[in-house]
């Protein structure tokens, strides 16, 4: 974990953000970082998921509301990423309830083991590969039966919805990143983002906000 300087490049139509920071400050697929605008005068930091690669830095998932050469402080990588199986030749990434720019920096990490990919999602992504198939989420099922290896993105609100959609008794072989607030970031355990993970509680800024299922 590193703190570091970083800077507001560009902001997209779709709400992503170009960041200009150190490359050991760059998140890893599911890790995030805790940025603080430099004039803000919220005292809480926002948490900054990767999206994909860009120079100089990276391209941010959207979920903040900052303007271009907005200065920041940064803290991370935290928490724990997605860590795709190599032996995965059928990968399904699916935003259950939100965008799907979380997910999509596994689309490379996926090509490389020569997997194909699908994405699920009914929110819109920009600029994807031509080899990605996207479905809407009525047919999740059907991928989840199709994949050897499926990433979620999701609420904490909507992990009850998703493990009915999912079934009890499924074997899939997943991981999920399960989204709340997380002001402390892993130092404090304030515990605003413990979530019941197998009858146990967890923190999501510490112990995930990747999970294995």
């Amino acid at each position: 974990m590193k703190n570091g300087q970083g800077q507001v490049a560009e902001i997209f139509l779709d709400s992503r953000v170009r960041l200009v920071c150190p490359p050991e400050l760059i998140p890893a697929p599911g890790q995030y970082l805790l940025a603080h605008a430099v004039d803000s005068g919220d005292p809480l930091a926002d948490s900054v998921f990767f999206s994909q690669s860009a120079p100089n830095g990276f391209v941010a998932a959207p979920g903040q509301s900052w303007t271009p050469g907005t200065q920041l402080n940064l803290r991370g990588p935290l928490g724990h990423g997605f860590n795709i199986p190599t032996a995965a030749r059928k990968v399904a990434l699916i935003a259950f309830d939100d965008s799907p720019e979380r997910l999509r920096g596994l689309i490379p990490l996926a090509f490389k083991l020569g997997a194909e990919v699908v994405l699920v999602s009914d929110v819109p992504a920009a600029d994807l590969p031509e080899a990605v198939e996207v479905q809407p989420l009525q047919a999740l099922d059907e991928i989840c039966r199709w994949s050897d290896f499926a990433a979620f993105d999701v609420a904490r609100e909507n992990l009850p919805e998703l493990k009915k959609r999912i079934g009890v008794g499924n074997q899939l072989q997943a991981q999920i990143l399960i989204r709340a607030p997380m002001p402390c970031g892993a130092i404090a355990e304030c515990g605003v983002c413990a979530v019941n993970i197998r009858r146990e509680w967890k923190l999501i800024c510490k112990d995930g906000p990747v999970f294995d299922i």
